[in-house]
């Protein structure tokens, strides 16, 4: 079984339901298995600001699918919820991203692994320390509540909701 880190937002409608959604619907496929995941945090968008507030959290999983087929059946899912494409970085019903994958370092196209951004996102790594803070980044070598430390302060997250 594979280690699985995966980030979760959604900016459109119930957030939080639509997130929780979206782990039924992982947690329904035989080959996943979610371990735990994080609160819920409001966060403001990047690139775009002129859209609506997300409600963004991590997620840990256990797969024996291989990472393509794992993505694969991560747009599955946001399709079935009803995921529309508007413009990059744009307002999204659900967004579901594959941030790590063991400790594999793979770029082909349609899949990076480790998510590109992830190091310089506070709306990743906050839910991801609050589940795993000693998680280790393949390729900075440093953890992931290391790599938050470098980004704070991170005043814009704030807290959705205490309970996942």
């Amino acid at each position: 079984m594979a280690s699985v880190a995966l980030g979760l937002g959604s900016n459109i409608g119930d957030r939080v339901a639509r997130c929780r959604q979206a782990l039924r619907e992982l947690s329904g496929v035989e080959a996943i298995r979610i371990v735990r995941h994080s609160s819920w945090y409001e966060t403001r968008p990047v690139g775009h600001t002129g859209q609506p507030d997300f409600v963004n959290g991590a997620a840990l999983l256990e797969t024996m699918l291989a990472p393509l087929r794992l993505l694969e059946t991560l747009k599955d899912v946001e399709t079935r919820m009803g995921r529309s494409v508007t413009w990059d970085k744009g307002p999204r019903e659900i967004d579901l991203d594959l941030l790590l994958y063991d400790d594999l370092v793979l770029g082909q196209p349609g899949l990076d692994i480790p998510h590109p951004a992830m190091a310089q996102r506070a709306f990743v790594l906050v839910p991801l320390a609050e589940i795993h803070p000693d998680l280790v980044h393949p390729e900075h070598g440093r953890t992931v509540s290391d790599l938050l430390d470098d980004l704070r302060p991170v005043d814009h997250l704030v807290r959705y909701h205490a309970a996942p």
